[in-house]
């Protein structure tokens, strides 16, 4: 066992440089607590057989430490129990940052043994199944135990879109009978929802926030992990001004710029 005290700077370099530090046969147990304005750090290497999923899982047990307002912690902690429960949003720079994201949402929920519902553009499903599959999982089992129940946005969205207005009672039918159906068996679920992006690609601002609200409503009656995102470009007003009046629907908001992909970046939305 090591220990280290380093300044903040420093501490951000060696955070870096663990964070793409890989080994086949081995794990960091990475601890980290603060001193005055200083930071101690105990590293733990032990040599382990990983089978594969566990080795795609990320070789950090843990990553939490604070930068201004925002935080940053391993992808598998942040969604299994700093966020297990809370509705977050990304608002992210291009594609790539996003489906990254995307694949650690889900990938993590299938190591975590809970069921995971995506819904997205057809498109997005699609790169999210190559990714997916490239790091080993078996899509089509897990999509015959409903384990992983990727629905496409603009499908669903059509069965309860009225007159570019949300039907609160169609989606509320809807969703619960998704949320039951992947629910059944094990009981713990997440979900992903880009719905309010494609509202909000077609101007429909609204119905956008109509339906995070409904999101919200059925969230509190039926709590789980609720996942959503925005491409920045689709916010044609003012940045800052859109962005809040989506962000402030939200628990907690993920940072959208280029990081690790072992880590996720977040703060409170209030």
């Amino acid at each position: 066992m090591l220990s280290f005290i380093f300044t903040k700077p420093a501490l951000q370099r060696v955070l870096c440089f663990l964070k793409y530090w890989s080994h086949s046969d081995a794990r960091f147990y990475f601890y980290l607590w603060r001193r005055s304005c200083t930071y101690r750090v105990t590293l733990l290497l032990k040599f382990i057989d990983l089978p594969l999923l566990e080795q795609w899982s990320y070789n950090m047990e843990q990553i939490t430490y604070e930068v201004g307002e925002w935080k940053t912690s391993n992808i598998q902690v942040f969604w299994g129990e700093i966020a297990p429960c809370d509705h977050v949003v990304q608002v992210y720079d291009n594609e790539r940052i996003f489906l990254a994201t995307l694949e650690g949402f889900a990938g993590t929920g299938f190591l975590a043994n809970e069921s995971v519902v995506i819904i997205a553009t057809s498109n997005h499903l699609h790169a999210l199944n190559e990714r997916l599959c490239h790091q080993g999982f078996d899509l089509e089992s897990l999509i015959a135990q409903d384990k992983y129940m990727p629905i496409d946005a603009e499908k669903l969205l059509a069965t309860f879109l009225v007159d570019n207005w949300i039907d609160a009672t169609i989606f509320k039918n809807t969703v619960t009978s998704l949320v039951r159906r992947a629910k059944n068996g094990n009981g713990k679920i997440r979900a992903f929802g880009e719905m309010v992006a494609v509202l909000w690609e077609k101007g429909l601002c609204g119905a956008t926030v109509q339906l995070e609200h409904l999101w919200n409503e059925f969230h509190e009656q039926s709590p789980f992990t609720l996942f959503c995102a925005y491409p920045k470009a689709g916010f044609t007003q003012s940045l800052h001004d859109s962005m809040h009046s989506i962000c402030r629907q939200h628990a907690k908001v993920i940072d959208g710029e280029a990081r690790p992909s072992t880590a996720i970046y977040y703060k409170n939305a209030s």
